[in-house]
């Protein structure tokens, strides 16, 4: 296991954040911190008036329900292939 870690800088809006992260999982907090960025803009064109900690709480919770959606997918795929083999097992046994 590669334990090489590096240190970059995140801004998440007017807030920088340091972290010391594994070197091959640096691309994908940069690209966590581009989406999160990303959301936060949405939510704050959406509602101009609310606050930091609103705009936050928002896209905090946008991107945990993707999470867990993301999350239910992958558990249910192995069923739903089990499932296709199984029909298209019934089928040709059927045709015969």
């Amino acid at each position: 296991m590669n334990t090489d870690k590096q240190h970059i800088n995140l801004h998440l809006d007017a807030h920088t954040v340091g972290l010391d992260v594994p070197r091959e999982q640096e691309p994908n907090y940069r690209k966590a911190a581009e989406l999160l960025n990303r959301r936060y803009q949405y939510y704050l064109k959406l509602r101009p008036n609310a606050s930091a900690e609103q705009l936050w709480m928002y896209t905090a919770l946008e991107v945990a329900v993707a999470l867990q959606s993301d999350a239910r997918e992958k558990s249910i795929a192995p069923i739903e292939k089990a499932l296709n083999e199984l029909n298209q097992l019934i089928t040709n046994t059927i045709k015969q």
